[in-house]
């Protein structure tokens, strides 16, 4: 298999003819795609396990082998951290699974990660040739990546990337979210002395407190972390930047670039009366004591609601997250309240799918108008707005338009997830930092802001994205910063 960029150069090469029959040829034996191995519905829904089982060794050779081995392989172009898909996938083919992984890390450090949670289907697998020009399955790259990053991880072969002879420039990260930990790992590459501050007491960011373990074990989290510790990065938790210390406090300390990665955590709410209710709380709230504070665990005291009829607002994948977390912790009824039909729904597919599974109920074309609450305080009802759809909003999707027709559905506990307003804690410690008018971060195309030292990424820049999205932002900041440091300080890269 060929590197990717010989692919770039040569694609009018006179052998790509020959390629396209042999493409042809494969095409009519084409094999149905490898389904992932999971857990019983019935069975999943009493644990907090992971449910993707992932593949076994055979069945990930079978799927490799599905591969056309394309002469223009656009399942890159929609990577955002530019993987060589290509030549991991033939590696797989070939059996060479500690190849596979190489070649995955030589630009993302967080595999297992990435091929459990982020969008493949409307990323790299939405670019296949199978899915653009034969309107079949694409190849499963998220699952073959996870094979891969699990296969390493399993058989003890872990192993850090080659680094860049050491340059002694300081450099910190705000934040230990994807683009901060992909930020880390790609300056640690070139040299650097990396430090990330992280506010909580543990390292992750939103992949610890907001993505549950049935969908991302810890585990997985914690072992590709301690990749990064072992390249070199220093990790510090309990830390707010600008309250336990200032920007030019680290200054002062020798830092001489920040990139702030702090993401999206202020949670919001539709201001409705009611809303004020006990037991009607954010997903941002809800997920945190659940994921990173075990809320889910007899052995921890975390506070937690448990409801009967549990319902959550909103249609992402955070929505499916706490729906699906709320009947694990037994609501015999977890509903769905979505102001659009399933087909504007933003959910990863394979999430709305799994929530079917488990019995979810899910109610379209209704919006929450107020809550009524019970003589105590707590949630009793939600009056809901019928809705229909109208012509498309700036987002391409039709707009939810009430009809005038209400009805109540019983709750005793409700979840709003209807999204995150970035975290304003940064901007509001950084005289001349520039900020857009809904608080994110304004950048340029290097990831610098308006701050000379600072660059930034993920979601304090996007108001919200995927995790490899941020994780590319975050390697487009490093790449900018590295820029800046060496016209900086050029004495400290002379050979």
């Amino acid at each position: 298999m060929k590197d990717l960029e010989y692919y770039k150069k040569e694609r009018s090469a006179p052998w790509r003819a020959e390629l396209r029959k042999q493409i042809k040829a494969k095409e009519r034996t084409l094999k149905p795609r490898t389904e992932m191995i999971e857990q019983e519905p019935l069975e999943r829904i009493k644990n907090f396990a992971e449910v993707n089982q992932g593949l076994t060794p055979e069945m990930a050779i079978a799927e490799a082998q599905r591969c056309l081995d394309c002469p223009d392989p656009t399942c890159v172009d929609g990577c955002p951290v530019n993987i060589n898909i290509p030549k991991f996938v033939k590696k797989i083919e070939s059996n060479d699974f500690e190849g596979a992984i190489q070649v995955i890390k030589e630009s993302n450090t967080l595999p297992a990660v990435c091929g459990r949670v982020c969008p493949q289907e409307q990323q790299c697998e939405a670019n296949c040739f199978y899915n653009v020009k034969l309107q079949k399955p694409p190849i499963a790259i998220g699952y073959l990546e996870r094979f891969a990053a699990d296969y390493e991880r399993n058989n003890g072969l872990g192993s850090t990337p080659e680094i860049e002879k050491r340059n002694g420039i300081k450099v910190a990260s705000v934040g230990s979210g994807p683009s901060a930990l992909a930020w880390s790992a790609d300056m640690a590459r070139k040299g650097y002395d990396v430090t990330v501050f992280e506010a909580l007491h543990e390292i992750g960011g939103v992949l610890k407190y907001g993505i549950p373990e049935f969908r991302l074990p810890n585990d997985i989290i914690d072992y590709e972390i301690e990749t990064l510790r072992k390249m070199g990065v220093k990790f510090v938790t309990n830390f707010v930047v600008g309250r336990t210390a200032t920007f030019d406090d680290l200054r002062a300390q020798g830092f001489k670039a920040f990139f702030i990665g702090s993401g999206a955590g202020l949670p919001r709410f539709m201001g409705l009366p009611g809303e004020n209710s006990i037991n009607i709380l954010s997903a941002n709230e809800f997920l945190t004591r659940v994921n990173l504070m075990k809320g889910f665990r007899d052995d921890y005291d975390t506070p937690i609601p448990h409801g009967k009829n549990v319902v959550v607002v909103g249609g992402g994948n955070t929505a499916m997250d706490s729906v699906r977390t709320a009947k694990r912790l037994g609501a015999e009824h977890a509903y769905i309240v979505y102001r659009r039909s399933k087909e504007e729904m933003p959910a990863r597919v394979e999430e709305v799918k799994h929530a079917e599974q488990e019995g979810i109920e899910f109610i379209f074309l209704a919006n929450p108008r107020e809550y009524i609450a019970d003589e105590k305080g707590h949630v009793k009802k939600v009056v809901l707005d019928k809705m229909e759809l109208g012509e498309p909003d700036e987002s391409g999707r039709r707009r939810p338009i009430p009809t005038g027709e209400t009805f109540e559905l019983e709750a005793d506990v409700v979840i709003v997830a209807i999204g995150l307003s970035p975290n304003p804690l940064v901007p509001h410690v950084v005289p001349g930092l520039k900020t857009s008018k809904w608080g994110t971060i304004i950048v340029d195309d290097d990831m610098h802001t308006s701050v000379e030292d600072m660059f930034a990424g993920g979601d304090i820049i996007r108001g919200g994205a995927t995790v490899i999205l941020a994780m590319g932002d975050g390697r487009r900041a490093a790449a900018g910063m590295h820029k800046y440091l060496k016209a900086k300080y050029p004495e400290k890269f002379e050979a």
